[in-house]
């Protein structure tokens, strides 16, 4: 009997580590000129294309209860043990639906289920779904799975920095007042996720400027730590992801990989947005 891990799509886990480390990925649900889809099943490119011509904001919704009960009878089938690793409760229902799904499995099956809720998203909760994973496939028990996870929620950070605050405002991610003044001074947040919810971490004039500002924070977290892992998000500005990636490859001595965020939490953030998602041991 293995442990096998379960996340969704709002990780943006490259696909070369979901399948090293037998990941499953239940999908969120984007909802754009009335048609409703899979975020795995459209490219992040056709969708910001559609988005850009359609002119208006799309909508998300967490995974069906159906696509959760067929991902978790899959693995209970096998008598493996689960742990499901989600997006924010505070910006989803997908952690109460896994928890619901879970029960339902329990009444069929004879395993160990463990929902966690890791209070982030994007390559924030990759890497605590990642560590989970690699420590399941070297045997580790499900309490030393658990506080690798809980210890990973607690020693990481997203920060980034959206080119426009529309699409904040528009979703109710930050408050009004904040997206007015953005938009009208110029002024570019550095957000982070706080507790769960969307947070303004600093304020700078210029994009070139919160580029620096998000380095000279993952550098003052790193202060006698060492890194775990580190990667440069962008929304459908891969260019500028890039560029931010040889940056800190020149900083850390070490190979940067960058990695788009796809239509859920893109859409909620929009396009042109750029940060960076590390954690520390």
């Amino acid at each position: 009997m293995a442990i096998k891990i379960v996340t969704d799509s709002t990780s943006y886990i490259p696909k070369k580590y979901l399948e090293k480390y037998d990941i499953s990925v239940v999908s969120l649900n984007i909802l754009l000129k009335n048609t409703n889809r899979r975020e795995t099943s459209i490219s992040n490119q056709t969708f910001y294309k559609e988005m850009e011509e359609a002119k208006e904001f799309a909508v998300s919704s967490q995974p069906t209860p159906e696509e959760f009960y067929d991902v978790f009878d899959k693995i209970a089938k096998n008598g493996d043990d689960i742990v499901g690793i989600f997006i924010s409760s505070e910006m989803s229902g997908t952690y109460s639906t896994a928890n619901l799904v879970k029960n339902m499995i329990l009444e069929k099956y004879d395993i160990n289920i463990e929902i966690i809720d890791s209070r982030t998203n994007c390559m924030q909760m990759g890497f605590i779904v990642l560590e989970a994973a690699k420590h399941a496939k070297f045997g580790k028990s499900m309490n030393e799975i658990l506080d690798i996870a809980n210890n990973t929620i607690k020693n990481s950070r997203f920060v980034f920095s959206p080119s426009v605050l529309d699409y904040l405002k528009k979703g109710g991610r930050i408050g009004s007042a904040s997206a007015l003044i953005g938009n009208l001074f110029q002024i570019k947040p550095i957000l982070t996720v706080n507790n769960g919810k969307t947070d303004v971490l600093a304020k700078v004039r210029t994009k070139k400027k919160a580029v620096s500002t998000m380095i000279d924070i993952l550098m003052d977290d790193l202060k006698e730590k060492e890194l775990g892992g580190v990667i440069v998000h962008h929304i459908n500005c891969e260019e500028d992801g890039l560029t931010l990636a040889k940056t800190l490859e020149e900083k850390l001595n070490m190979k940067v990989d960058i990695q788009d965020i796809g239509p859920v939490i893109g859409s909620h953030v929009g396009p042109g947005s750029i940060g960076i998602a590390y954690f520390w041991k």
